[in-house]
This record gives structure tokens, sequence and C-alpha cells, in this order.
């Protein structure tokens, strides 16, 4: 049964503000999405009221999850400072609560010896979480970060991917996947089997042509979702296909899972190494290992008389990760075959597995093992 917006908005109608009136006269709502009983949307309050509203955004996520058909609810809690306030916003980060998700209270920085990593938790049944992430847009980071994937699970590892790129998921597409995650006996999604390999996407949960308009607080709360109320299983490795760029959702993911490595994908180009110096910067700073860098669309290799050309130049991501003091993981080319099974939804490990695409991934993938081995080995 299909849930619109006017049932979400009778329902929260029940639900009343600090001060008595009823949500959607409050004027604090964002855009409700609602589709195929996946409801999505915000509260927008003052910071200063924040506290206030803490109970309201539970009551009115509990309200939502209880309309017949809603199988996902996640509502957030959006504080912002009203022009000439003196003292910052603060900034709600996402922890579990009663089986949803809540903002704590604030996020400000550490004082008195806190740790801001201090929230870290293992998730139950995974030995490592890796980030695949980049600077900037447009590198081919959700490829690498699928046939990487791919890569590992041929290193005989159990593993799982995870597209945390809330603002534009590519991993429906590159995987051909449609079908909605289900829900097990403890209301947590069912991840998406496919090549061997469990995965999740926010893509899944929405239309692909759907614009992902979310606050910072939003953002948050969909990556603490997809990593707690997902039924991951035993895995050795989740990959975790980040946004670009270096804001909450990188952050919320280093607060939220003690990550054990990040993967950063760049071209050769100068501009493009920039970028991933930044994201570099900024796992370093969480005290996230890099695990390495990979240069993609390394050369362009033509698909009929194999000649290559340098077309963003060359070698520039190695020069980079050996003044950094980081790995070098390897190079990918620019190849026709690589974007068409990407574009078709059957990724080039797994549709050539024996062509030599497939290979440059699995000795990316083996040099990634052989630095998650003793942590893989412990668990």
């Amino acid at each position: 049964m299909s849930v619109t917006r006017e049932q979400v908005l009778d329902t929260l109608s029940r639900v009343m503000s600090p001060r008595g009136i009823a949500l959607p006269e409050a004027n604090v709502l964002s855009a409700i999405s609602a589709s195929d009983g996946k409801v999505f949307f915000s509260i927008n309050v003052d910071a200063a009221e924040a506290r206030a509203w803490e109970n309201v955004r539970a009551q009115a996520e509990a309200a939502v999850r209880a309309i017949p058909g809603v199988t996902t609810a996640m509502v957030a809690l959006t504080a912002e400072r009203k022009p000439g306030s003196a003292t910052p916003p603060p900034v709600p980060q996402p922890h579990r609560h009663g089986g949803g998700v809540q903002p704590a209270a604030s996020h400000r920085p550490p004082q008195g010896g806190e740790n801001p990593m201090s929230k870290q938790a293992e998730i139950p049944g995974i030995a490592a979480v890796i980030a695949v992430a980049s600077g900037k847009g447009g590198v081919g980071k959700s490829t690498t970060a699928i046939n990487l994937a791919l890569g590992l699970r041929d290193q005989g590892l159990r593993v799982g991917l995870l597209d945390a790129d809330i603002y534009g998921p590519s991993v429906p597409r590159l995987t051909g996947i449609h079908d909605k995650p289900q829900l097990n006996a403890e209301r947590k999604m069912i991840p998406i089997s496919r090549f061997g390999l469990s995965i999740m996407s926010i893509g899944f949960l929405v239309e692909e042509d759907t614009a992902m308009i979310w606050r910072g607080p939003m953002v948050m709360s969909a990556i603490t979702q997809m990593l707690r109320d997902v039924a991951w299983g035993s895995l050795d490795v989740l990959v975790v296909d980040m946004p670009p760029g270096t804001g909450d959702a990188q952050l919320t993911l280093a607060q939220n899972v003690p990550l054990k490595g990040a993967v950063i994908i760049s071209t050769p180009q100068d501009l493009s190494l920039i970028d991933a110096r930044r994201g570099l910067a900024m796992f370093r700073k969480v005290n996230v290992p890099v695990l390495g860098i990979v240069e993609n669309m390394s050369y362009f290799q033509c698909p009929h008389c194999g000649t290559r050309s340098d077309i963003f130049g060359h070698g520039g991501a190695r020069h980079e990760a050996e003044k950094l003091g980081v790995p070098f993981l390897g190079e990918i080319p620019l190849h026709m075959s690589i974007r068409s099974t990407s574009d078709a939804g059957t990724p080039v490990v797994d549709s050539e597995p024996d062509g030599p695409h497939a290979a440059i991934y699995r000795a990316i993938g083996a040099k990634v093992r052989e630095q998650l081995q003793g942590v893989i080995a412990a668990a």
C-alpha cells in the first residue's frame, strides 16, 4: 500500500510542538518525501529551542512508523542559529535510541578533554569498515568502489558494499539493482545480494530521478541508519562508497564507527590531486589510516588498436602518494569496457573476470587486503 504525503501530514497533525501547535501548522517541516513506504523529512527549529524539540522529533518518527504501509521512517532535527545570535548553533549528531535514530544534543569543539570519537562503536559481525573517498566528484569513485569490493571478494573475503553517497547514489545503476530492501523480524533492512556482495544504497529507497535535498543533520541520520539499521550479517569487509568532498557524511562515518582505513580516488591532473590531498588530510585529522591512493582514468587505451594516450597527464597520483608517504595502490585506465559494463549494471570484475581490467582491480584489492589482514584475522 502506497503512503502519501497527505497521510503523513494528517498523522503529524496529532503531534504537538512544545507550544501546543500541531506540527504541520508550526512552520518547521521540510518537504516530505514519501515513496514506496519510505518517508523522509526534517524538523527545522532555532538552535536555542533544539532541546525542547528532541522529544517531538521522536514522537513524530514513531507516529509515522505506525502508518500502515510505512517500512522506513527517517526524521531529523535541524537546529539553526537565528541572525544576530551570539552563540554558534549546535549541530546534531545522530545516535541509536530506542530502535530509531535520534540526534544528540549538540556537537561542539572538544572541551575539557572531550573526544569527538568517543561514540564510535563497532558494527556487530563486521570485521573492518573502509571508506572509498575522493576530494571531488567525477573521478570514478563509485565504479572503483564496487570493483574494489569485487576484487576483495575474489581474495576470498565476505564483502558488503554501502552506497553512502546520498546526494547522487550510483550503485543502483552500477549493479542493475531495482529491488527494494525487505525488513527482517527486527525491522532491520536486509541488504540485497548481487555478485556475491551484500549491497545497500539510499538509491534503493528513492526513485532514481528524486532530488536529494537534505540538510546536514539529515545526511548524518541517513548514514547512521544505513550503518546500524541494516542486517549486514557476518562480513570481513564493508566497503563504503562516500560522497565526494570532506563534509558531514565523512565526519559522521568517522565518528560513528572505527574505520580501519580509507582509499582515496584521484585522476592524474593537478586539480584532482589538490582535492585528493584535502581528503587525505581530513582522514588523517580524524585518525583514520589511509590505505592508499588509486589513480583512476590514468591513461586512455584505445579499444581498437591498444594505443595508450595520457589524456590527463600521468603519474600524478603515484608521485603524490610518495610525497605524502602513503601506499600507491594502482593505475586504472580510461577504457570503453569499464564504462560500458558499469552503465549496463555488470561491473567489469564480475562480467569480464579474465580480462586485464579485472586483474588491475584484483591487484588493488590484494594490496588492501594485505593491510587489513591483521584486523580480519583478529575478528
